[in-house]
């Protein structure tokens, strides 16, 4: 009996649900025509990830300037960013082999 007690109660602490104090998680698609979505909104002062997965055919990178962040992605790869808080305001990122299509940001509110 004691070691039936002893699975279950372990079996309890592995299926703990995620806690609201969890950071959530944003997802962004790297696409032909740019990132989708290209905007996300966020808690200003709160952590968050980002899965930042690449659509397209060829290898590219994610990349911000502020804060400084670069994750290069190979055709089909995804990779969870943990982002620091941010403060209020607007936060650009963007695919290097198309900076100037392959755009979008983060909003910090």
């Amino acid at each position: 009996m004691l070691r039936l007690s002893l699975t279950a109660s372990a079996l309890l602490v592995l299926a703990q649900p995620v806690l609201a104090d969890d950071p959530p998680t944003y997802e962004i698609t790297l696409t032909a025509h740019g990132f989708s979505p290209s905007e996300i909104h966020v808690a200003a002062g709160k952590p968050f990830f980002v899965l930042v997965k690449n659509g397209i055919s060829h290898a590219d990178e994610f990349e911000m300037l502020l804060p400084a962040v670069e994750r290069g992605l190979q055709p089909g790869d995804q990779a969870k960013i943990r982002m620091r808080p941010l403060g209020q305001g607007r936060f650009p990122f963007f695919g290097e082999n198309d900076p100037d299509n392959e755009k979008g940001a983060f909003v910090s509110e």
